[in-house]
């Protein structure tokens, strides 16, 4: 009889939001990427009261082309923290010495987001890690980590972000218990934390409720599925004893009982949304359900739509075994083989006399 494993990589998302590709050709980027908070954010690119500097072809012609080394620092900050972080390190830097310049700027670095995605053409991704968490200086405040991290790495991270206040942890499967658990430690203004699609279990989680006392978010997702039946309270037991003020909880596939759905509503007191998607193991009717809807502001009950769902919701079938070894519903996740490579085993600097 086959064995099903599973794969360390999280289910592929629907879209790739990333929008650094266009930004360097001049592209408009989507109008949900998110940016730091910031005084700029009013700032419109596309706005045509708001041109863009332009200059005129060296061969005479008649047709414009934008001077991007003549843009403002100020929208080179805006423009830069919608690029990736491999490219903020990489090609965007040896444009010019004012790009350079932006590049080293900290906020810029307040937010970063290195997801599947952002990746697939580095050689390094923990020394580009690294190299974006220096480059914040203290000030990083989000940060996104999706098919790649190790203890050692959140170590460094924490000791170096003291004033973080969002951390989403994707298929991060070198990150172990006692690792998470260290490195909480030093994140005692955390507000938001997701783990997802991960080997981190309840102790965690009890962790981050004892060191965090400013959690307010959670989310902790994983694949749902209905066989083999195995239910499981501790994750649900550790929520409603160690994070009271949570006001959001998400618990995707969840092997959560009805017992374990009313430790939260008794130890979570403080909760406006509860989404328990593809937990087959809630019953949710009768007084359950009455209850979760009265105490419950935004409540997603088992079987509700998973339409806005970042990641792919398909639910496995483990009775059975694709070609590849995989169970039904998983497989190698298809990267980018052609292109450039960015290497960043230490911190290139690049005077800015080689742009003179």
């Amino acid at each position: 009889m086959a064995t099903s494993t599973t794969t360390s990589t999280p289910p592929r998302r629907r879209l790739n939001t990333n929008p650094h590709a266009r930004i360097l050709h001049g592209g408009a980027t989507s109008s949900s990427a998110s940016t730091p908070c910031s005084p700029l954010k009013k700032l419109n690119l596309m706005d045509p009261q708001q041109p863009l500097p332009q200059k005129q072809p060296l061969d005479g012609g008649s047709a414009l082309v934008r001077d991007w080394a003549g843009l403002s620092p100020e929208l080179l900050s805006v423009i830069m923290a919608h690029l990736s972080p491999a490219d903020r390190l990489g090609i965007a830097q040896l444009v010019c010495s004012s790009w350079r310049k932006v590049c080293r700027d900290p906020y810029i670095w307040r937010s970063v987001d290195i997801s599947h995605y952002s990746w697939e053409r580095v050689t390094d991704v923990e020394a580009l890690c690294a190299q974006a968490v220096d480059r914040s200086c203290g000030g990083l405040v989000s940060l996104s980590l999706e098919c790649f991290g190790s203890d050692k790495l959140l170590a460094d991270i924490a000791s170096k972000s003291g004033q973080l206040k969002r951390l989403r942890l994707v298929s991060c499967h070198e990150v172990s218990d006692q690792g998470f658990s260290t490195a909480v430690q030093k994140l005692l203004f955390l507000e938001e934390l997701e783990i997802s699609y991960s080997a981190l279990s309840k102790d965690a989680l009890v962790a981050a409720g004892q060191y965090c006392p400013f959690l307010k978010s959670l989310k902790l997702n994983q694949a749902g599925y209905r066989r083999p039946r195995i239910e499981n309270d501790k994750e649900a037991t550790a929520i409603a004893e160690n994070m009271p003020g949570l006001r959001h909880l998400q618990v995707f596939g969840n092997k959560l009982t009805n017992l374990g759905l009313e430790a939260i509503l008794n130890g979570c007191r403080h909760l406006e949304s509860l989404d328990i998607r593809q937990c087959f193991n809630v019953n949710l009717e009768g007084d359950l359900e009455k209850r979760c809807r009265r105490q419950i502001k935004q409540l997603r009950c088992p079987f509700d739509s998973t339409d806005d769902y970042p990641y792919n919701p398909e639910i496995p079938d483990y009775g059975s075994t694709d070609e590849d070894g995989y169970p039904s519903g998983f497989s190698d996740p298809e990267l980018s083989t052609d292109g450039e490579y960015y290497g960043f085993s230490g911190d290139s600097e690049v005077s800015d006399e080689e742009f003179n």
